[in-house]
């Protein structure tokens, strides 16, 4: 009987089966929250609704304001600007445009970020400023997409959908998964080791 407690001990602190575990954790908290704010959304944020409407008009007049200068500074680009919509002249002589409303802010992919790091394990210490730096993260992913999108348009206005939908989103999930399995490798399963 001690033998077969001494198995399932060395299996269930294997570190396989440890990588399996937190990767179901990772899903489990990724597609729970993703339920979970579809529902909030659908009854309007309630009882934050006020709280959550300032945050995205907040953050959406900052990207905005960011994805412009960048646009105007770095890569010089033609573009027109008026109430957080940008405006550029596509290859055909049409104007193509990306309007930052604020359902284009990263405010999900914030609160994903939070949410999976304030129940996924780990030491607080570092998740202290672990999590603020993912946010900031997210919110450059965030301006890369929309600058990204805005220069997209010249070129290529007739594929702006699937970029929008699948590349640019794609790219924001892949980036919040590099992030956790960075937490994981740097501060569970290094802090495992070294405890064992």
């Amino acid at each position: 009987m001690e033998e077969k407690k001494a198995q399932i001990h060395h299996f269930l602190n294997n570190q396989y089966f440890l990588q399996v575990k937190y990767i179901l954790f990772f899903v489990i908290l990724l597609f729970g929250f993703h339920y979970l704010y579809i529902f909030w959304a659908s009854n309007n944020f309630f009882p934050l609704a006020h709280l959550v409407d300032n945050l995205f008009k907040h953050a959406s007049s900052l990207l905005f304001n960011q994805s412009v200068w960048v646009l105007k500074n770095l890569f010089h680009i033609n573009y027109t600007a008026e109430s957080q919509t940008i405006y550029v002249v596509t290859k055909a002589g049409n104007w193509g445009y990306v309007d930052v409303s604020p359902g284009c802010t990263s405010l999900k992919q914030w609160m994903h970020w939070l949410f999976l790091m304030l129940f996924f394990p780990g030491p607080w210490r570092h998740k202290l400023w672990y999590i603020p730096f993912g946010i900031i993260i997210i919110h450059f992913v965030n301006l890369i997409r929309i600058v990204g999108l805005s220069l997209i348009l010249v070129p290529w206005s007739e594929h702006f959908n699937f970029f929008h939908d699948y590349i640019f989103k794609t790219f924001f999930y892949f980036m919040i998964f590099i992030m956790w399995v960075s937490w994981v490798e740097f501060f569970l399963i290094k802090r495992t080791k070294s405890v064992s």
